[in-house]
């Protein structure tokens, strides 16, 4: 696979948030303004793209049967270096962020890319994975945020917006407010992304990586049956 493209299908192809519908939680939890969203977004591709390079590095080394629980004391050492550095020079995002920060240890993105990518390819390729999936999700973070915060509260980055400020629906940075916006997002990029599909099975399967198998099961044409 070209490098480029390891980069790239993190960002449309491969969203984890838009098309793997993986870390919903600081999703919906943190979008409530464009700040926190991009905070927890870095915050997320820093720890990525430093334990997508350590466990590649260490592929060999660690022991399959525990390899999972070696990961997490991986990815764990990198969010309590993120964890102090935010404290020290960035308290108010650090404060804003919460108990989300420390909850990045077992976001499912973080040890899926592990998992499925990591502890199968090179350094580099890891590094540019890792990359362009944190990237990816700080995209899906922004869109959300922009969209809770614009029309929720009228503001954008916490700047009011003339207009919008008096004019605006609060219970979309509410929770359920989070999942009616998450719902709209979602559907939109699968219009925006939606091909003509002749084929189910591994074949365009974004985890196909994941399980091994190669076979492709050959889609049956619907066909009209009358009664």
């Amino acid at each position: 696979m070209k490098k480029s493209s390891i980069f790239l299908k993190g960002l449309i192809k491969e969203n984890p948030v838009l098309v793997l519908i993986l870390g919903t939680c600081p999703t919906l939890a943190t979008t409530t303004s464009v700040i926190s969203a991009v905070a927890m977004g870095l915050a997320a591709t820093a720890v990525l793209l430093c334990s997508n390079m350590a466990i590649s590095a260490l592929r060999n080394i660690i022991p399959d049967k525990v390899r999972i629980p070696c990961y997490i004391v991986v990815i764990a050492g990198f969010v309590s270096v993120v964890q102090m550095l935010m404290q020290a020079y960035l308290p108010d995002l650090y404060d804003m962020l919460g108990v989300y920060l420390a909850l990045i240890v077992v976001n499912c993105i973080i040890l899926g890319r592990a998992e499925m990518f990591a502890r199968k390819n090179g350094v580099i390729d890891s590094a540019l994975d890792g990359l362009g999936m944190g990237l990816g999700f700080t995209i899906a973070l922004l869109l959300m945020a922009t969209f809770r915060e614009v029309v929720g509260n009228g503001t954008f980055a916490g700047i009011a917006i003339p207009g919008l400020s008096e004019y605006n629906i609060p219970i979309l940075t509410a929770s359920p407010g989070g999942f009616f916006a998450f719902g709209c997002i979602i559907a939109l990029v699968a219009k925006i992304t939606d091909k003509p599909k002749t084929k189910i099975g591994c074949e365009g399967c974004p985890s196909a990586e994941a399980c091994g198998k190669t076979g492709c099961i050959e889609e049956e044409k619907e066909e009209s049956v009358n009664v």
